[in-house]
């Protein structure tokens, strides 16, 4: 399903700007439009590409702002996937880890199933206890040392509190299961509401101060993660805790992107055969217009080699000029999506997917040059392919005006 909603993220707005560029392309240059088509091709794929790159680079940023920082620490038994893990993915925090966490460079979450009952209806959630004082990632969990007359402070996010109908200073009563397979329950309170781009730090989550889960789950001084400061080198002598890195926190969403690829790959082609086209008929269209002139180059000396030389190389300029038509009408279009982004019509965030609201695509400097190498090698190409026929060309026929190609 979520590969399903990324194609339509994508293609729904790759349709759009191919319809665009190709009406501006005809009706503007309409007889230019063959040179145009290699310039449309290069648009297209860049863009294209560059939605999927500040896709990925929008959901790396948030991973490490909200959640990951310089990566995390995890017990052997913990899938952050698999809910069903989380009741044995605990225990004592290595000494090694211990020491970043009492110099402040990393902080321990302890994570556990529970469920609520706000308003008389019982939800499924995933309870966190946080470090309320670190400030390694971006949450405001200093709220959760604010309130110690409260029995149990918690902190949402805005999709969970629409989701639960929940506001600051609601409470309802928190069921879970502790250390030794008994069932517990008390009232909690939500003290504050944040607003987070992360939404698996929203959805489904309630956070608590680290000591208090500690204290209800009878776990005390035992984490399930550890999550240590940017620019910190990993530990080596961690026990039979595990390490990940940034990338590794954000394979879910390389994993979507990579499926949705080959369909990109396909379109590429289309868009790239099209330009081959363009420029093919272009070639054609030139030699049999200018059989006379082909001739008379041949008639005055110029040999077969470099008369194909410079139809190709004519053809080379073609593509040249129209790159040169192509940056004046639709750089711009590149420029300002790149500044301020694409607005899309729908948060895709309560379908498990880290999308901005607002996507921006991002054009690196590879991608541009990578491309524009391989649309000028496609270029010089199907410019030659046509040129050859000049070999089989006879002056005197050209001279004439008989000659085929």
């Amino acid at each position: 399903f979520s590969d399903f909603v990324v194609s339509r993220i994508f293609w729904k707005t790759f349709l759009y700007f191919f319809l665009s560029a190709t009406l501006i392309s005809f009706l503007v240059f309409f007889a230019a439009s063959n040179l145009l088509l290699p310039g449309e091709s290069f648009f297209l794929v860049i863009f294209i590409s560059g939605m999927y790159d500040g896709m990925r680079e929008y959901a790396k940023n948030i991973t490490i702002e909200t959640e990951v920082a310089g990566g995390t620490y995890w017990h052997p038994g913990y899938d952050s996937m698999d809910p069903r893990t989380f009741e044995d993915s605990h225990s004592i925090i290595p000494n090694q880890i211990k020491k970043l966490i009492d110099q402040k460079y990393a902080f321990g979450v302890l994570i556990s199933q529970a469920s609520i009952y706000p308003n008389g209806r019982i939800m499924p959630v995933v309870m966190k206890g946080i470090t309320p004082d670190q400030t390694i990632v971006n949450m405001p969990t200093d709220v959760l040392d604010q309130h110690n007359d409260i029995a149990i402070p918690i902190l949402i996010g805005s999709g969970m509190a629409k989701n639960a109908n929940l506001k600051v200073g609601d409470s309802f009563t928190i069921r879970w299961l502790d250390a030794d397979r008994t069932y517990d329950a008390d009232e909690g309170t939500v003290i504050h509401i944040m607003e987070t781009e992360n939404f698996k730090l929203d959805l489904g989550h309630i956070w608590i101060p680290l000591s208090k889960a500690q204290s209800m789950l009878a776990m005390k001084n035992q984490a399930t993660y550890v999550t240590y400061a940017k620019d910190l080198e990993a530990i080596k002598d961690i026990e039979d805790w595990i390490h990940h890195d940034v990338d590794y926190m954000i394979r879910d969403m390389e994993a979507m992107i990579k499926a949705d690829e080959p369909g990109a790959q396909v379109m590429y082609s289309i868009l790239l055969a099209l330009a081959a086209m363009g420029i093919f008929n272009a070639q054609i269209l030139s030699i049999f217009r200018r059989g006379k002139e082909i001739g008379t180059l041949m008639a005055l000396g110029m040999t077969r080699s470099r008369v194909v030389w410079l139809f190709t190389l004519e053809g080379g300029l073609n593509a040249l000029l129209a790159g040169i038509m192509t940056l004046i009408l639709f750089g711009p279009v590149l420029f300002y999506f790149g500044k301020n982004g694409i607005p899309l019509p729908m948060d895709y965030s309560e379908m498990g997917m880290l999308v901005a609201k607002r996507l921006i695509p991002i054009y690196s400097f590879s991608l541009i040059i990578s491309t524009t190498i391989l649309i000028s090698i496609i270029v010089l190409v199907v410019s030659y392919i046509p040129s050859r026929k000049i070999t089989k060309m006879k002056p005197t026929d050209a001279l004439r005006g008989r000659a085929a190609v």
